[in-house]
């Protein structure tokens, strides 16, 4: 991002969309998951294997992602999920029945060539749906952040966690929103010696939830240091829960050509404080609203939310319907 404005005019230009979001997380386990993650925040888990009677780990039964009636276009939202979830789980066997999948739900069957690690080899497979982030909406185009955890079983049985972040593409069409193009997480290696605040937010437990592309994002080094200190001074008052940092967000801040803070690592984003979820009709605003500023004053020079807050740096706060799910946390360096 270039300047203040850049994240602030992020799905602006479609207009202020009404509504809040919420988020629920019930129904039934399903078998038909979406990309998956692995791995807490020490490094990926180690795959799961046969007792020893022989008989092969069971599959977690993950909970059914669900937009609630405070969302921004909750349609769009379930658009991208439904496609993640028909190419990132599959019931035994039908891995490669996934172009199948995606052509009933009347989308186009070549997206599954750009599912990337949505994708992996295995037997059968569930997805968990941590949370459906907007990374920008207009009016006829929108960015859905499809925040993943995957469960895959191995040919010789063995259950290995994983997950993945998927930016889904969307555009307006008739009778329903219309997948384009999928742009999965691509973390970098981990490297050879994390520094000492990547350290501690990966040993933060509960405290700092990283999803597992967020993860692996913190353990590449890729991750500016001005973020992780900032997450780990917010972690002194609050339990967060992250959904993006540097992988699976668009490059540029939607609907521009400005380059976003996230790619470089400069950028956070949280969905969830304390166990409430920012999209939530019920969260208490007064609990958002602080959040927001205990982040200005932990540095971050452009914080969106779901609220437009006085104060601040000219332009340090702003509130657009591509912000209404989460609070975004840029910073400079």
């Amino acid at each position: 991002m270039s300047g203040v404005r850049n994240e602030a005019r992020d799905g602006v230009r479609g207009g202020a969309l009404p509504g809040r979001r919420t988020l629920l997380r019930a129904g039934p386990a399903v078998l038909l998951g979406a990309a998956g993650c692995a791995g807490r925040q020490a490094g990926p888990a180690a795959p799961a294997r046969p007792g020893a009677s022989g008989t092969a780990p069971a599959l977690p039964r993950p909970p059914v992602w669900r937009p609630g009636p405070g969302e921004v276009h909750p349609e769009v939202k379930s658009r991208a999920v439904e496609l993640v979830r028909a190419i990132g789980a599959w019931p035994a066997g039908e891995r490669d029945a996934a172009m199948a999948r995606v052509g009933a739900l009347g989308l186009a069957p070549s997206l599954v060539d750009r599912a990337g690690a949505l994708r992996p080899g295995g037997t059968e497979a569930v997805l968990e749906v941590v949370t459906a982030q907007y990374g920008g909406i207009l009016a006829d185009a929108a960015s859905v952040l499809v925040v993943c955890r995957q469960w895959v079983r191995r040919a010789d049985g063995t259950v290995l966690p994983g997950g993945t972040t998927v930016d889904v593409r969307l555009r307006r069409a008739r009778p329903r929103w219309t997948a384009t193009a999928l742009h999965p997480a691509a973390p970098g290696a981990p490297a050879a010696a994390p520094g000492e605040a990547a350290r501690r937010v990966l040993a933060a437990g509960p405290g700092i939830e990283l999803p597992p592309a967020a993860a692996a994002d913190v353990r590449s080094g890729a991750v500016h240091t001005s973020v992780l200190e900032a997450l780990l001074e917010l972690a002194r008052g609050h339990r967060l829960a992250v959904s993006v940092l540097r992988s699976g967000h668009p490059l540029t801040v939607f609907g521009t050509d400005r380059p976003s803070d996230h790619p470089r690592g400069r950028a956070v984003d949280v969905w969830r404080i304390d166990g409430h979820p920012v999209v939530d009709p019920a969260t208490p605003r007064g609990l958002v609203e602080s959040f927001m500023r205990r982040a200005a004053a932990a540095g971050s020079y452009n914080i969106g939310g779901p609220y437009l807050l006085p104060g601040g740096a000219p332009g340090q706060f702003f509130s657009d319907a591509t912000h209404r799910d989460h609070v975004h946390l840029g910073f400079r360096s």
